[in-house]
């Protein structure tokens, strides 16, 4: 009987989706905790056999700067290759199973939205991974590279020599890196978020443009690595990105004004 009134509700009008039960909501949550969980170890177990590709693709920065990684990182405890592989598989698998995760959770939320606020979360969840992966190719073609050079100025001229690089270490460094700028790219969504519902208006942005400056910069301190160039890589994009989005919320009151 459940199944059938579940498929019945299934094929029917997805905007006439009939009110559900408290427990019928749970049921949906529950398979949709599971889809996600499904989706995330199966997409974990299938980045172990590209693990060494990746690895390669995570040295890469390092040979940009005219660098041998193979000379210059080397491991230094027995157990390296298995922590480096699992957080190649931790973090690749979680960046691959996003989209499917999002869809699930799409699954479970649209039948509770109106069209309307539907087609503003699917356009918000193409502008977010549009977004974050922006903000990983400009990390990785563009800061990395600057930020590995100016910390090997910065050693060089405290006369500190770093030979062998921890691979752990560096790995850790290139991933929170890439995450750390894709999560700062999805700034433009959370203020266009509120610019639009009216929380944060145009004039308020504008007049608090100086202290918005400044958080970002406090922002990218805290995100980056400890040098001032992969700093300002974060911040001068996000500093434009909050211009942008000035732009594109004074362009919806002039055309909800008219």
């Amino acid at each position: 009987m459940s199944g059938a009134s579940e498929a019945s509700r299934n094929a029917a009008d997805p905007d006439d989706d009939p009110p559900r039960t408290f427990l019928e909501h749970l049921a949906d949550l529950r398979r949709c905790l599971i889809r996600c969980a499904l989706a995330w170890l199966a997409a974990t177990l299938a980045m172990a056999p590209v693990a060494p590709w990746v690895l390669r693709a995570i040295l890469y920065p390092l040979e940009l700067t005219g660098r041998d990684p193979d000379a210059l990182v080397r491991g230094q405890r027995l157990g390296t290759g298995f922590g480096v592989l699992f957080q190649i598989m931790l973090w690749g698998g979680l960046a691959l199973s996003l989209p499917f995760l999002l869809y699930f959770v799409a699954q479970f939320v649209f039948p509770g939205l109106r069209p309307r606020e539907r087609r503003a979360v699917r356009v918000a969840l193409c502008a977010s991974g549009t977004l974050f992966v922006a903000g990983v190719l400009l990390a990785y073609k563009t800061t990395l590279k600057l930020a590995i050079e100016a910390l090997f100025s910065v050693n060089a001229w405290m006369g500190i020599e770093i030979w062998p690089l921890q691979l752990e270490d560096y790995v850790g460094l290139i991933v929170k890196t890439l995450l750390a700028f894709g999560l700062a790219f999805q700034l433009p969504l959370a203020l266009l978020a509120l610019g639009w519902c009216g929380v944060l208006p145009v004039g308020v942005l504008r007049a608090k443009r100086r202290h918005a400056i400044v958080l970002i910069f406090v922002i990218a301190m805290v995100l980056t690595p400890p040098d001032p160039v992969s700093q300002i890589a974060m911040a001068l994009p996000m500093c434009a990105l909050y211009e942008i989005c000035i732009l594109l919320i004074a362009a919806r009151g002039r055309r909800r004004a008219n």
